[in-house]
């Protein structure tokens, strides 16, 4: 793998985290970690130690860690200039590109960050259609705004009387605006649709929840459902999209929303996202359009970042290559197949839940439909299991096989063996 080796070792720079950084970390991974370099589908820890990477960054590295066509697009812009606050070439052609993949997209606005996108999401579908509620589903992550972390991680099965803030410094009255479904249960989401048309705003939902496939028909009533109360559907494809499919989930699973938000891949491993939507949705933010009282401003000093966007359109002609998300899923299926493999082997009771292009494993007996059939798994035996992946090599977060179209076969072999040695333990 290429790259220096760090000047300090993992046990000094998780100490200097300690001292500077509050709980120890960025908040995204646990204190115990530093990762120094990546390349392809592996990266390296600060004591040199290599890894199979399904983490991939969380997932904006879809082709691979420091891909070179797209290492070469951003030293080809990084001469010319980081960051300007006006509109830039880049930016505008990666939105062009955008908007002709996406089919719910006509216009969109750049942020730097998914949390940003799904909150002004949100706070268009409430300027569009001057009411204030949002729909929400259980276990539905959205980001980190107060409107987002609602019912992400509840403890007990309470929507029927209002969401769960799942942070300290939540104000109650958000709460008051937001309104839970169970994901996958259509009779429940259309009920509250029709119950609260008049006061509803929008329906947010993650066309794939976490690692939870929609039912046949779920994503489709979803969307009849909303036509018929003439509420916006905006589909959160921060992690879908241009990973399912070139065109997202909406391509994927054949279903095309109002509004979505798009992050992760886009930015090609740089800070960009974007949310995109109807022409008539996205007018509020001109104020030409919509006039004073229908104005929505946004501004981010570095949305639309001409080196994010240089990656994201270099990224986006790869996955535009025939055979690429072809071989993703390929990928994929023979991880989770040799992952059920492994487990029924042991003798090992567990799902394993998703697409080729993102799975995990939850051990219970239960079909995963629900936030409750994930939440209702045996988590200890999970971290167990992913403890004896990270020894042999494999990196993965706490939930979720994020796949790249760099793994080579010799990182497929090194995890399938990784996985009967787990569920061996596991057992």
């Amino acid at each position: 793998m290429a790259g220096t080796a760090a000047k300090l070792d993992q046990a000094q720079l998780v100490e200097k985290a300690k001292n500077v950084l509050a709980g120890g970390s960025f908040g995204n991974m646990g204190p115990d970690l530093v990762i120094t370099d990546g390349h392809e589908g592996r990266v390296r820890d600060a004591d040199g130690r290599e890894y199979v990477d399904y983490l991939l960054g969380s997932g904006p590295m879809l082709v691979g860690h420091g891909h070179p066509e797209v290492l070469a697009a951003v030293h080809a812009r990084i001469d010319r200039g980081t960051t300007f606050f006006a509109n830039n070439d880049a930016g505008i052609l990666l939105a062009e590109a955008i908007v002709e993949a996406v089919p719910c997209a006509e216009k969109l606005r750049y942020t730097s960050s998914g949390s940003e996108a799904t909150a002004y999401a949100m706070r268009a579908v409430r300027a569009f259609t001057k009411r204030a509620k949002i729909l929400k589903f259980e276990g539905g992550y959205h980001g980190m705004s107060d409107y987002s972390l609602q019912s992400l991680a509840p403890t007990s099965k309470r929507n029927d009387a209002g969401p769960t803030a799942d942070s300290a410094g939540i104000p109650a009255a958000v709460g008051d605006q937001i309104l839970i479904a169970p994901f996958n249960d259509l009779d429940a989401a259309t009920a509250l649709i029709e119950r609260h048309k008049d006061e509803l705003a929008g329906v947010i939902v993650e066309p794939f929840q976490r690692v939870i496939s929609p039912r046949p028909g779920f994503l489709q009533g979803l969307r009849e459902a909303t036509k018929r109360a003439g509420v916006p559907l905006v589909f959160d494809e921060i992690v879908t999209g241009f990973r399912f499919a070139y065109g997202g989930a909406q391509e994927f699973y054949g279903v095309v929303p109002d509004m979505c938000t798009l992050g992760k891949i886009i930015g090609g491993g740089f800070p960009l996202a974007a949310l995109a939507g109807r022409a008539d949705i996205m007018a509020h933010f001109d104020r030409a359009a919509v006039g004073d009282a229908g104005f929505m401003p946004q501004i981010g000093t570095l949305s639309g970042n001409p080196i994010a966007a240089e990656a994201g359109l270099a990224t986006l002609a790869i996955l535009k290559r025939p055979g690429a998300y072809e071989r993703i899923f390929s990928t994929g299926r023979r991880l989770m197949e040799g992952l059920r493999k492994a487990l029924k082997d042991a003798g090992v009771v567990a799902q394993v839940t998703g697409e080729g292009a993102l799975f995990d494993i939850v051990f219970t007996d239960k079909p995963i439909v629900d936030y409750w059939s994930v939440a209702g798994g045996d988590k200890a035996r999970l971290a167990r299991f992913d403890a004896v992946l990270r020894r042999m090599g494999i990196l993965k977060g706490g939930t979720k096989y994020y796949v790249s179209l760099a793994h080579t076969e010799a990182d497929i072999e090194q995890t399938l063996a990784a996985y009967a040695e787990a569920a061996k333990q596991a057992a």
